[in-house]
């Protein structure tokens, strides 16, 4: 083998996650060593400036747009490799969790699933990317109950059903095509937070994704979603408070958000609004623990909004069970001076993060 032959191989072991956010664009590259996955480089650009609107504002831009900006991305992060995963954001996608007729013939299964689909997507199945999970069960014998008649009893499963508009694909793979990545998998960016973030097995987990337009919560049980829940209050809705209680500007409040967060002047107008975000998430929780008669063991803060200063320490003195602010680079190996940073930034780059973990795991 030639040098470089060797060069142009060491060079393949790098891979690369693709976060299309709202309100910005992120990359992860890692590569495996050792069976570990070393952090490489990183990177973000928000999305506000392509469309004509502030930093930290959701956007709604085309394709050619924010291909525009992950390739100005790509260049300023210093990406070397093109292979890559990409998100979908969840906004973009349907899940929903449904009880369905147990049967012990897979092909069987997937005929049930795939039919009473039909029932839960607002659009014929036909124009959607359709996949599904059965959901574990701590009893394998669930059963329902019988109907009047006495007939007996049938076994039931609980599935998750995951749903993607093909408009959505075809606009994802357009823009990496466009940018020059090759994408081998496009994952809703739910399943990428999970992989980073949460390290809990078996017992159930909340999860509060605070994005820019939206906060999603999610509650996982077994490593899968059993729950999940959207609220209209997102990190950009924090931004425009400390913005006109300030009498600042939406920059220079985006940057306050981060830098003083719930520790200083801004208290008042970021409280107010994560009170709203974290009342619906203990409500939702609740839901969860009354339906299902097990307890959540422990939140985990992501999303943009979770770089907000404070913010864990507040969670704290709302929830009554162990919160921590999620630290996805954890997962990575990286020179210890840059850790300070990594674990700061961490919570915005959590699907980043997941995506270059499951491709890595392709390598």
């Amino acid at each position: 083998m030639s040098f470089l032959d060797s060069f142009f191989t060491k060079k393949e072991k790098s891979v690369l996650g693709v976060d299309i956010g709202s309100s910005s664009l992120k990359v992860v590259q890692l590569r495996k060593e050792h069976g570990q996955a070393v952090l490489e480089t990183y990177g973000e650009l928000a999305l506000g400036p392509y469309g004509g609107s502030e930093v930290g504002q959701a956007t709604n831009l085309s394709a050619e747009q924010i291909t525009e900006t992950l390739k100005d991305l790509l260049r300023e992060a210093k990406v070397t490799t093109t292979n890559c995963g990409v998100s979908i954001p969840f906004a973009r996608s349907l899940l929903t969790l449904v009880n369905l007729p147990y049967r012990k013939d897979p092909a069987e299964q997937k005929t049930v699933i795939e039919l009473e689909a039909r029932k839960y997507i607002p659009v014929p199945v036909s124009e959607v990317q359709l996949d599904w999970f059965i959901v574990p069960k701590g009893d394998p014998a669930q059963f329902a109950e019988g109907d009047a008649t006495g007939a007996a009893a049938e076994r039931m499963v609980e599935v998750l059903l995951v749903a993607v508009h093909n408009d959505e694909l075809s606009l994802l793979q357009r823009v990496a095509k466009d940018a020059g990545i090759i994408a081998s998998f496009y994952e809703i960016e739910i399943f990428s937070t999970i992989r980073a973030v949460v390290d809990e097995p078996i017992k159930p987990v909340m999860v509060i994704d605070v994005g820019a337009a939206s906060t999603k919560t999610y509650v996982i049980e077994h490593g899968v979603v059993a729950l999940s829940h959207a609220i209209s209050t997102g990190s950009q809705d924090i931004t425009r408070a400390i913005s006109v209680s300030g009498n600042l500007s939406i920059a220079r409040a985006e940057a306050l958000k981060k830098q003083e967060g719930l520790s200083a002047d801004t208290v008042g107008s970021s409280e107010l609004v994560f009170s709203r975000i974290f009342s619906e998430a203990r409500r939702v929780l609740m839901q969860y623990e009354t339906m299902h008669k097990k307890s959540v063991t422990a939140i985990v803060l992501t999303g943009g909004g979770g770089v907000t200063k404070e913010l864990g320490t507040y969670a704290k003195s709302i929830f009554s069970i162990d919160v921590r602010v999620a630290n996805p680079f954890m997962k990575t190996e990286a020179p210890a001076f840059m850790r300070p940073i990594l674990e700061e930034i961490g919570p915005e780059f959590a699907v980043a993060v997941g995506l270059a973990l499951r491709k890595l795991g392709e390598t």
